[in-house]
């Protein structure tokens, strides 16, 4: 029997048990799924992308980000002004405008007391509050006796020609003790410290007033010198219920310019500096304590007090402390000029014609 040729399958053929079935369906082995896909919903490629990190695609793979949400609408522009509830920024502008004015303050300051060294203020802190009206005219300070000067220095500071500054710690500290435990002042202010008093201050003993006084003697004390600052004090000191100055006093009381003043005249004049508002001329020229006020004894105490005291210090120490202090020579030696005090002040004669003393 023949046998029938055999059949040679080629290699995708099936075998012929399962030529007329279906393949039978291959498995594929499943690829691991990256770390940032792993989150994404299935089927959706236009979820967020993943947040940046060392495996993050590059940006844009994922197509175009979503729109982002709008702004709720509040009403106001971007540059309107904040709602009242929100602190402004007013305390630094507060603070800028504070510094200007204490600069511009201060500036002001520095030049009036620089001025001071050449200019004669027209007026004080003192004569524009005597509701009385004020009587002054100012004098060099070589035309004035140096008597008087001395006195001055004699009753009012001693240490001016040789102390450096307005005043010693030491005297402040124990005047400050004394005021708290209410005893008297033991010292007293200085010359710098009354003419600061003088030009701009007034005669309230608050312990504030005290404490602008000392800061406002100290900057005048590093820019006047002491002559300058005698000459200050000797023009505008209260000597009188109006009158300011040695220029209207010497006339007023004693029918004599300033350049011409006795010892004695000197020290009178001397102990009104205290209580200057208790006084008047006496007829024919002089010191009267018979006021209306009926405080004239009280200047006069301040006067015997003086009386009793300066005397022995000019003659002890003669006129070495004027000449410490800057001011040389007599008064009479000096050469006539316009502003030397040789006339009486038609003020001081006007006052003493009302007054009915001449």
């Amino acid at each position: 029997m023949p046998f029938a040729p055999r059949h040679r399958r080629s290699s995708g053929e099936p075998p012929p048990e399962q030529r007329w079935t279906d393949p039978a369906p291959t498995r594929r082995m499943s690829q691991p799924v990256p770390d940032h896909d792993r989150g994404r919903p299935y089927g959706d490629p236009w979820g967020a992308p993943p947040p940046p990190g060392p495996t993050a695609p590059p940006p844009g793979a994922w197509g175009p980000p979503p729109p982002a949400p709008p702004r709720p609408d509040t009403g106001q522009r971007r540059d309107a002004a904040p709602p009242s509830d929100v602190p402004r920024p007013r305390r630094r502008r507060r603070l800028r405008r504070v510094g200007r004015v204490l600069a511009v303050v201060f500036v002001l300051q520095a030049l009036v007391m620089v001025s001071l060294r050449w200019v004669d203020p027209p007026t004080t802190a003192f004569m524009l509050a005597n509701e009385q009206g004020a009587i002054q005219q100012s004098v060099p300070v070589e035309y004035v006796s140096r008597n008087f000067l001395a006195a001055v220095i004699a009753h009012e500071d001693q240490p001016l020609p040789y102390r450096d500054g307005a005043f010693t710690w030491d005297e402040l500290s124990g005047r400050a003790e004394a005021r708290l435990r209410g005893e008297e002042d033991p010292s007293g202010s200085t010359i710098p410290q009354q003419v600061a008093k003088n030009l701009f201050l007034n005669q309230s003993m608050s312990a504030w007033r005290k404490a602008i006084e000392a800061g406002l003697s100290m900057e005048l004390a590093l820019v006047v010198d002491d002559r300058r600052m005698l000459e200050l004090y000797v023009n505008y000191a209260q000597l009188g219920p109006q009158l300011y100055g040695i220029c209207s006093a010497s006339w007023y009381y004693f029918d004599t310019p300033p350049s011409t003043l006795t010892v004695d005249q000197a020290v009178q004049l001397v102990g009104l500096l205290p209580s200057p508002g208790h006084v008047q001329r006496a007829p024919g020229g002089g010191l009267d304590f018979q006021v209306d006020d009926g405080l004239g004894w009280l200047s006069r105490s301040h006067v015997v007090n003086a009386q009793n005291r300066v005397p022995r210090h000019i003659e002890a120490r003669g006129f070495e402390p004027v000449e410490d202090a800057g001011v040389t020579g007599l008064a009479q030696d000096q050469p006539a000029a316009d502003d030397d005090c040789s006339e009486r002040p038609e003020e001081v004669a006007e006052l003493i014609a009302e007054q009915g003393t001449a």
